[in-house]
């Protein structure tokens, strides 16, 4: 049973990865496994379902198992980031289904669970602990989809297309922000700064008083 499930969850993500999320279907995947979509109910109940084991198997898939184990927890958090952006740079077409699907399957709620036991034993109080996976989980998701889908390059990587693109008028912050706004970007610097960043605001978490 649980083979043929991972079968059918890995030819949608093969499906996925080829021809894009929409491709995605009940009769698509049964037509890649090469069984009758009536045979997949016996595994996923619907395209919901699929949807949901869909978001399992990438994270349990393309995780590393040095997520967990006993290494310090700001190390685990940051192991899982660069791996989470590491699985959307594969798949771009993951971050929109990350973003819209809960955490509901076993897998998923594995992966949460890591997060949730590296916040507790930051320190950070358990009332904070489900909002700040909350938002690790955002910063994460969304810069990796915003570096997949351009948002961060698109009329940047030649200054003068991006300056050709801004409105009339006076606008003070471009102004004093031109020599940095010009500068190459460098990606995985900025997520590592931002890692960083973020990791400071757990340990801040932390400190305050109940």
């Amino acid at each position: 049973m649980g083979g043929r499930r991972e079968e059918i969850l890995d030819a949608a993500v093969a499906i996925a990865d080829e021809h894009g999320l929409d491709a995605v279907s009940m009769r698509a995947v049964a037509d890649r496994v090469g069984v009758t979509p009536m045979a997949l109910y016996r595994h996923v109940s619907d395209k919901a379902a699929l949807l949901d084991g869909m978001v399992g198997r990438l994270l349990t898939a393309f995780l590393p198992p040095e997520a967990g184990g006993d290494r310090p927890w700001s190390e685990r958090l940051g192991t899982l980031a660069r791996a989470c952006r590491e699985v959307i740079q594969r798949h771009p077409w993951a971050a929109p289904l990350l973003f819209s699907r809960p955490a509901l399957t076993p897998d998923a709620a594995r992966v949460v669970d890591v997060v949730y036991t590296a916040l507790i034993e930051a320190g950070v109080p358990d009332r904070d602990v489900p909002r700040l996976e909350r938002l690790i989980s955002t910063f994460v998701i969304g810069f990796a989809a915003s570096e997949a889908g351009g948002r961060f390059t698109s009329g940047i990587l030649d200054p003068r297309g991006r300056r050709g693109q801004l409105p009339d008028g006076d606008l003070p912050g471009h102004r004093r922000l031109a020599p940095w706004l010009d500068l190459p970007l460098d990606l995985t610097a900025e997520f590592e700064a931002d890692l960083a960043d973020l990791l400071r605001l757990i340990e801040a978490a932390a400190r305050r008083e109940d």
